[in-house]
């Protein structure tokens, strides 16, 4: 199920991204992630629209996975934990929010390949490529529009 995050499952999102986050960036120090926590907690989903996926076990919903968009057009995070990783829960989240939005971009390290080609698969393409100062790795910008109807 996908629903709106509430504001009391904070906690548990921020567990998802660290443990995510570190995963999918080895290239990357894990203290980077420790000190970005704080504005990942404070800023970034609060001014985001944030959805999540709960995984129902045993009678109780767990959330599994997130997809946050920012200015109804850049999604800033999408990540499902290691477990629930390859069952279709990033792909659902993706479905998600091309429901809401004719358009969306992103940014990826070049050096996350799984996320790279998980983007591909739906349907972004790569439109330039940036620098991060405080990482100091490349990434890709990439977007998504939606097939226009007649």
């Amino acid at each position: 199920m996908i629903r709106r995050l509430l504001p009391d499952e904070m906690d548990k999102l921020i567990e998802i991204w660290l443990a995510s986050t570190i995963q999918a960036h080895p290239f990357i120090s894990e203290s980077y992630w420790h000190e970005s926590e704080s504005i990942v907690r404070n800023v970034y989903i609060p001014q985001s629209a944030t959805w999540v996926y709960l995984h129902q076990d045993k009678q109780q919903d767990e959330m599994v996975g997130f997809i946050s968009v920012l200015d109804s057009r850049f999604i800033g995070a999408l990540f499902v934990s290691e477990p629930f990783i390859g069952q279709g829960i990033g792909q659902a989240l993706m479905a998600h929010v091309k429901t809401l939005y004719p358009s969306l971009s992103l940014e990826v390290y070049q050096k996350n390949h799984r996320a790279v080609h998980f983007y591909h698969r739906q349907d972004f393409r790569i439109e330039e490529s940036a620098w991060q100062n405080e990482t100091h790795h490349p990434t890709w910008i990439m977007s998504w529009q939606a097939e226009k109807t007649l």
